[in-house]
């Protein structure tokens, strides 16, 4: 039997934050979003961006 839970899950505060636009933010969970993999396929790294 499935059992469907109404708590929700508490919010992940960001981690690093887009140095184009600072209103994109990523918690460093999950699928990497296209600013993070764009700023590593140019030779960035992910500590530039660390909030």
């Amino acid at each position: 039997m499935l059992v469907v839970s109404n708590k929700k899950r508490p919010t992940i505060p960001a981690k690093y934050r887009n140095p184009a636009n600072p209103e994109d933010t990523w918690s460093g969970r999950g699928r990497k979003p296209l600013w993070v993999v764009a700023l590593l396929e140019s030779g960035g790294s992910l500590d530039s961006c660390f909030i």
